[in-house]
């Protein structure tokens, strides 16, 4: 557990670098707010459809030939897409390297089917939390990191991400052991890895149903949220860099607390469907807020009460991941990381759009927070159909018994 820890840790450092910055890159080349909104959009696009297709296909490859070979690639995808960026020219070339970096790039469902090759299932829980919090800790690094590195240059921190992605591969060489057995492993099938065929398996694990809807909803809001905080907090509190990336901070603070930490006490106290749906209550409530927030401290507010939104993600992995058999880990994860990164397709063009209907609207004004309102109404949605499903659950549960 230990080896896939510090992994993850120095590739979402790298990521976090660059969050601060990129959207301000994309602004180097346009010549307002509205176009500024639209080609970041076009950027986040074309990394989440090219993802879209690479991460079923990276997983099933990580099940055919182990976890190890297939990080490894994906760290090399990395370096080579920061490095192209930080010496791009013209957008064309922004948007050609995420189209190859999302192809490549599939780190974190394939950890995820890591620490379920090595973790039983009722250990599940905890140790995606445990994972949870090393994405955590790397936004609290990257994100500042990245922040004061954008004050000097803008595009200095894509070549210190760079770098950091190169140490990560020689870490993952030299290093990290491999954890699918080869009994574990199972033929390679283009008909399971294509993205659709990956998806339709998903929805039919049992015991699963409405959860791959309530992954979808949450990660879709999750992705407008990425895709707006920066330029929507430029907008309204006039941030940079730097602010962002305090900001940015306060989030992997949080996350590194709560799932580092907090979770195992709150599995103690709740099963993961009951801190699904709290968690999901919590995140509706949280986005709400986020729209409305008319002084910048208001933002770092919501994020020191939304605790329980940080448990959700762990969670609802823990349950997918123990409805899937022992050889389809790599597949049933980044048949995940696959609907994920469709949404990560659709939120980009939504909200950019949402985005784009307020950008010329003054600081104050409410409205400036559609594309969160959107994310709240999204996560009311998928808190009905979570407490549908446990529910359900329950129901049948009582009467097998």
């Amino acid at each position: 557990m230990s080896f896939i820890l510090v992994t993850v840790l120095i590739d979402m450092v790298s990521i976090g670098l660059i969050i601060p910055v990129l959207p301000l890159v994309v602004g180097s080349f346009t010549t307002s707010p509205a176009q500024q909104a639209f080609w970041y959009g076009v950027v986040s696009f074309a990394f989440g459809l090219s993802s879209f297709f690479g991460a079923p296909v990276l997983g099933a490859l990580s099940d055919r030939h182990g976890r190890r070979p297939v990080l490894l690639i994906g760290f090399t995808g990395l370096a080579l897409s920061f490095f192209v960026t930080a010496m791009a020219t013209a957008l064309w070339m922004l948007i050609a390297v995420r189209v190859f970096s999302g192809a490549m790039q599939a780190n974190a469902s394939v950890a995820n089917a890591y620490v379920a090759d090595i973790t039983p299932p009722e250990d599940r829980a905890r140790r995606f939390g445990m994972l949870g919090a090393a994405f955590g800790v790397g936004f609290i690094l990257g994100p500042v990191m990245g922040g004061l590195l954008g004050g000097i240059d803008l595009r200095l921190p894509f070549f210190v991400a760079g770098s950091l992605s190169m140490i990560n591969l020689a870490y993952g060489w030299f290093v990290l052991p491999e954890s699918l057995a080869m009994d574990k492993r199972r033929d390679f099938s283009w008909r399971r890895a294509n993205p659709v065929a990956a998806l339709r398996g998903l929805t039919q694990l049992h015991g699963v149903g409405p959860l791959v809807a309530v992954v979808a909803l949450s990660g879709m809001a999750q992705f407008v949220l990425h895709t707006t905080w920066v330029l929507y907090t430029s907008f309204k509190f006039g941030w940079g860099p730097v602010q962002n990336g305090w900001s940015l901070f306060a989030v992997g603070t949080m996350s590194a607390i709560v799932q580092g930490g907090l979770l195992r006490h709150l599995l103690k106290r709740w099963t993961p469907q009951r801190l699904a749906a709290m968690g999901l209550v919590s995140s509706a409530l949280s986005y709400l807020c986020w729209g409305l927030a008319t002084e910048g401290w208001m933002m770092y507010a919501v994020i020191g009460l939304n605790v329980l939104g940080f448990a959700v993600a762990s969670s609802v992995q823990s349950m997918i991941s123990n409805a899937a058999d022992a050889r389809e880990q790599g597949q049933t994860m980044g048949s995940v990381a696959a609907l994920n990164s469709l949404m990560a397709v659709m939120a980009p063009v939504v909200g950019a759009t949402l985005l784009g209907l307020v950008s010329h609207r003054p600081p104050g004004d409410w409205l400036m927070g559609l594309p969160f309102y959107f994310c709240a109404a999204l996560q009311v949605l998928s808190t009905l159909l979570a407490f549908k499903h446990f529910r359900h659950t329950r129901h049948i549960a009582a009467t097998a018994v």
